[in-house]
């Protein structure tokens, strides 16, 4: 009997690691796809430091979580820090020296890596690692990055489930040498999978490498401020909440790559990070974040909540940003339960000719006035933050007839369905009041009638 179970379980996993599949730029050079060309929205989570602070069932409880929620990406870093240990207090490198692994031990640092890269594929999840933390670039020199990047290249280039994210959380104009070390070599080794650049709050990693070789995909990251508070003058970019200026920057350029929001602000977390006194972030600010820069044409979105991303437990020491709760109960925080329907909402129309298109919304307004508009074949789509009344050219759409409804980013569900003759102008009215947080997908497709 226990054998006949060990060949079921072995078949089980078989069946699931199969349908794993390496992650590749569409033809169209704007989204992202399976090797065997299905459309791949990202929904990300951070998860930053899943492999310092979870044991194995903490590990296989929070993938499961994620897993249900309908997220398929998880962003972790390798080496928070040079002397990072595990939950089990194993090292991760000798000496806090990147070119020499901790390799020794019945079970390591680098084994427990790699239990959770495996559960992750069973789960069809894909693990984005950042192979060593921004600020440690420092203690880092290019020969151990090339080292140290030629090690994981080789452990890691088979795996189904393997992003590369360079960086962390800095700008690449800092140690520009030794990042072009890690991405060239992990590129010139590994093959199979993306490769990008987590970089500094406000900026996108097109600023450093748009034309290195190695970097497949833009990321940026918006931050964590408020309009209010985005007014550094050590700063280029001050776009505040506008999250969808970044990748109306990053879509024009040449050459063509996919972009999209890696590091918005999470929920549960202080604006603007460094006061506890501060607002909180909540679910509705975080689906702002995520409608306006998918609307402008981002290939998916990250989304994170400040206990869950540094798996906070009371009592923690080293603890940053004032979380409020165990990261267990951030699991099921609103926002990470409704980042689901934007990924199902999307990868239920027309995948790949979707575009942006704002000239469709006549009168636009600024900040929480603004209107976000998409649009592919057969159907365009625009979201409101505020209900607020908007204006569209419907006649531009080119329909003879439309269906237009409501769809609901709380709960994912469609209301007020209409059929009319298209018209020049339409002014359309969300359900509810107006205020922050009242937002809306409006959804109009073309209907065409057998006799037609």
């Amino acid at each position: 009997m226990k054998k006949y179970f060990t060949i079921v379980l072995l078949i089980a996993t078989f069946f699931s690691n199969a349908q794993m599949q390496p992650l590749k730029i569409a033809a169209n050079k704007r989204y992202f796809a399976t090797k065997d060309g299905k459309p791949f929205f990202w929904l990300g989570d951070t998860g930053w430091l899943l492999l310092k602070k979870c044991k194995k069932e903490e590990a296989i409880a929070y993938l499961d979580d994620r897993k249900q929620k309908g997220f398929n990406v998880i962003q972790v870093m390798l080496l928070h820090e040079l002397d990072v240990t595990d939950a089990y207090d194993d090292s991760a490198l000798i000496n806090k020296n990147v070119a020499t692994p901790n390799l020794s031990g019945k079970y390591n640092y680098w084994d427990n890596v790699d239990f959770v890269i495996k559960e992750a594929a069973k789960r069809n999840i894909y693990m984005a690692l950042v192979p060593v933390w921004g600020g440690n670039i420092k203690y880092v020199s290019v020969e151990q990055a090339k080292t140290y990047a030629t090690f994981l290249a080789n452990r890691y280039k088979n795996k189904t489930n393997i992003i590369w994210l360079n960086g962390g959380d800095i700008k690449g104009a800092d140690a520009l040498d030794k990042w072009n070390a890690l991405g060239s070599t992990l590129r010139a080794i590994d093959k199979n999978h993306l490769i990008t650049f987590h970089p500094r709050g406000r900026n996108s990693s097109s600023a450093w490498f748009q034309n290195e070789k190695w970097m497949d995909f833009n990321m940026f990251q918006s931050g964590h401020r408020s309009y209010a508070q985005d007014t550094s003058a050590n700063e280029t970019l001050h776009y505040g909440e506008d999250n969808w200026k970044y990748v109306e920057d990053d879509y024009n350029l040449i050459p063509t790559k996919p972009t999209f929001d890696g590091e918005p602000s999470y929920e549960d977390i202080p604006y603007g990070l460094h006061k506890s006194t501060d607002p909180y972030w909540q679910d509705y600010e975080i689906r702002r974040y995520a409608y306006w820069s998918v609307f402008a044409g981002a290939a998916g979105f990250t989304y994170g909540h400040n206990s869950v991303m540094q798996f906070y437990t009371p009592g923690d020491s080293g603890i940053s940003f004032f979380p409020k709760i165990k990261w267990q109960d951030g699991l099921s925080a609103p926002g990470a339960m409704q980042m689901q329907y934007l990924k199902k909402l999307m990868l239920n129309k027309s995948y790949f000719d979707r575009v942006p298109d704002q000239a469709m919304i006549i009168g636009n307004g600024e900040k929480y006035e603004r209107v976000l508009g998409t649009k592919g074949k057969g159907y365009a789509m625009f979201y409101v933050y505020n209900g607020r009344s908007f204006e569209i050219n419907t006649g531009r759409m080119g329909f003879q007839f439309i269906k237009t409804s409501w769809f609901n980013p709380r709960n994912g569900s469609i209301r007020d369905t209409h059929i009319s003759r298209t018209r020049d102008t339409e002014l359309f009215k969300p359900p509810g009041k107006l205020e922050n947080g009242n937002d809306w997908v409006l959804i109009i497709e073309k209907v065409t009638f057998k006799n037609q």
